[in-house]
């Protein structure tokens, strides 16, 4: 189920660095070097195929943007899946920086 407004600016008030753009959770990682984001980018495929839930994926030479929605009738919207998700991308973001 589709979060709420309220509920939705209350989860992302507990998830450092993310914010809402368009119907969708985004972050942008900054990496020191190329192969730091990487490493992360791998990092963020394992957790989505255990959440069975891909981001969307930017790779920019150091920095890496994942964008989370899962869609609902005009094809945003974001739930509670998304949001244990992009938990666990932060916790893979603190381990590879």
């Amino acid at each position: 189920m589709l979060l709420t407004e309220g509920e939705l600016r209350e989860q992302i008030g507990k998830l450092e660095g993310w914010k809402l753009e368009s119907g969708a959770m985004v972050r942008k990682y900054m990496f020191g070097d190329f192969m730091k984001g990487i490493a992360f980018v791998d990092e963020v495929a394992t957790i989505s195929e255990a959440f069975d839930h891909h981001p969307h994926i930017t790779i920019d030479y150091k920095t890496v943007i994942l964008r989370l929605a899962t869609g609902g009738e005009d094809g945003t919207g974001i739930t509670a899946l998304d949001v244990r998700e992009a938990h666990e991308f932060n916790e893979a973001f603190e381990k590879t920086r």
